[in-house]
């Protein structure tokens, strides 16, 4: 593959030019500085590479995702949550043996040390839960020392995909003041969170069938997205060599805000809104158009997808098949698809390439199995967490890894002296 050309001043620089497994092309910029003095400006990194992985494929113009190679649609129909965590984390499918050992892991390590109990108590029932979140998976850090002893860290990021379960069930019972429920060994890994947030020490929740299902369904859906705001953050945060419980924990701060893992509770809020105000479809789509209008249509359009978002088509029909299995009646559904068929037979939502995207559906699924709004974004975590972890990993292992230090272009005042307080 030829080199790229730069010129500068009058002067000409070559770059070399390389090609991913998919014929993804990039320039090799990593010594512009060094051999032009100059940098590369791109607020926002929409267009530089910073990492190789082997781990997700997206083409976001084909609507295509893939983790480890298998498509999305695929594992979301026929493998189980913890099957992809094995997936993303290991690099291969299980076998039956690999599979129930791994079961077997996540068993053992699902209990949270007795005195983590003491810093739920210490928040309010007000608290966000991601703030709780974030604060007790660094607190795991402090409870399992020789973080970074390579004979401990395969155990650690065990005990931590094991553990954060039982955290995000603790955090949910923490904010309604119910008592902890503790884990079981003979449920599944979804089928136990769901028992852990829905059972009572007098009464074991009933867990359905369908839940399970669909609660795997979305976990899997959200288990990596590639270099995304919260991925991104674990990298460059594990790149000065912070540990596996450093590391997530900056994502869990990451994926907090309402750009990224909030944006499904988003949608559900502006739902509401529309029913509140009579449901009105057309209105708030004319309102979305209007330049003027302070009212922002949430759930539509991707960073990376130019195409349908592949896991919103199947969040689409699995909404449906959710809420007939439950005999559960949701205005918001029926609003959601007046919104989705309004902006897709709309000339000005198609030549802008905005449609439904995976956190336009996934709220409504979660509301129907019961999950409050207040823990969507906490949901979104634990299925991206073995992503996260995945992509740690990967970096950890990688020999080329440097710690990450962005340039600026700076904008400010140039050189003055200073002028005592007295002259000013």
């Amino acid at each position: 593959m030829p080199n790229a050309k730069l010129i500068l001043n009058d002067k000409e620089y070559e770059f070399p030019v390389f090609a991913g497994s998919e014929n993804e092309v990039a320039i090799d910029i990593s010594k512009l500085r060094a051999q032009t003095g100059a940098i590369a400006y791109d607020p926002g990194y929409g267009n530089v590479g910073a990492c190789s992985s082997s781990i997700t494929y997206i083409d976001g113009d084909a609507g295509i995702l893939r983790y480890r190679g298998y498509p999305i649609e695929q594992l979301a129909t026929q493998a189980t949550f913890v099957e992809v965590c094995y997936l993303l984390i290991y690099g291969h499918l299980p076998t039956a043996d690999e599979l129930e050992k791994f079961n077997a892991r996540l068993n053992k390590h699902s209990l949270v040390h007795e005195d983590m109990k003491k810093l739920f108590e210490g928040y309010p029932p007000s608290a966000h839960p991601m703030a709780i979140m974030s604060a007790m998976v660094i607190s795991l850090s402090a409870y399992h020392p020789d973080l970074l002893d390579p004979e401990i860290i395969d155990t650690n990021i065990m005990r931590l995909l094991a553990k954060f379960k039982t955290l995000a069930a603790f955090t949910y019972k923490k904010s309604v003041g119910q008592p902890y429920v503790y884990p079981r060994s003979d449920l599944s890994y979804t089928a136990d969170f769901l028992h852990m947030m829905f059972s009572v020490p007098t009464h074991d929740y009933d867990i359905p069938d369908v839940v399970v299902k669909a609660l795997d369904l979305l976990l899997i859906l959200h288990a990596d997205h590639e270099q995304n705001c919260s991925t991104s953050t674990v990298r460059m945060v594990g790149s000065s060599q912070a540990n596996v419980f450093a590391s997530v924990a900056a994502g869990v701060n990451a994926l907090w805000g309402p750009l990224h893992g909030g944006a499904n509770q988003e949608v559900i809020m502006m739902l509401e809104d529309i029913h509140k105000d009579g449901g009105d479809v057309q209105k708030y789509v004319n309102m979305a158009k209007d330049k003027n209008s302070h009212f922002r249509l949430f759930g539509f359009g991707h960073r990376v997808y130019k195409n349908f978002d592949p896991r919103a088509k199947i969040l689409g029909k699995a909404a449906d098949d959710v809420l007939n299995a439950l005999h559960v009646t949701d205005p918001l559904l029926d609003i959601a698809r007046g919104l989705a068929d309004a902006a897709l037979s709309d000339p000005y939502f198609i030549e802008r390439k905005l449609y439904p995207n995976v956190d336009f559906y996934s709220g409504i699924i979660y509301r129907a199995l019961g999950i409050p709004t207040s823990m969507f974004t906490v949901m979104f975590g634990l299925g991206r967490l073995p992503g996260w972890i995945s992509q740690w990993k990967e970096m950890h292992n990688d020999p080329q890894t440097r710690i990450n230090r962005p340039r600026q272009i700076y904008t400010g005042e140039t050189a003055r002296d200073y002028v005592p307080v007295d002259q000013r």
